[in-house]
């Protein structure tokens, strides 16, 4: 697969850092995520802090939550089904295990299937790969 006018799609990871809590954020960290998987990008999110929300299955504890169905009303993908994307798309994620706990969020209230780790790990995953942080 290809990027537009025929640059080739990097080989190493994409890491994303989910620091906030805010619906906006969340969503384009799944928008970036789904996107580069999409291409063929190996992606790992990784969310710490009160970004944690976007990992749990009620995201309502995120900031301006009501904003995704204000977007899903003007024909943009909505939280869950970006994150639905993600999944297929093999997108590892990660939830911190320290911003969990600084959070006080219960580790039962995460998506199927989400990692529970350390920042090392989110490291270790990406490599010599890119990091971004939203």
């Amino acid at each position: 697969m290809a990027f537009p006018r025929g640059r080739p799609v990097p080989s190493e990871p994409l890491g994303i850092l989910l620091l906030s809590g805010t619906h906006d954020r969340a969503h384009y960290a799944f928008v970036v995520a789904s996107g580069a998987a999409a291409l063929g990008r190996q992606v790992v999110l990784f969310a710490t802090n009160l970004g944690c929300h976007a990992l749990c299955r009620d995201s309502s504890e995120l900031t301006d939550s009501g904003r995704d169905a204000r977007i899903q009303s003007r024909g943009v993908a909505g939280l869950d089904t970006l994150r639905d994307a993600c999944v297929e798309l093999n997108v590892r994620m990660i939830a911190c295990e320290a911003g969990l706990r600084a959070e006080a969020i219960d580790p039962a209230l995460l998506l199927s299937g989400i990692e529970i780790a350390g920042i090392a790990t989110f490291l270790a995953a990406v490599g010599a790969g890119r990091i971004i942080t939203i």
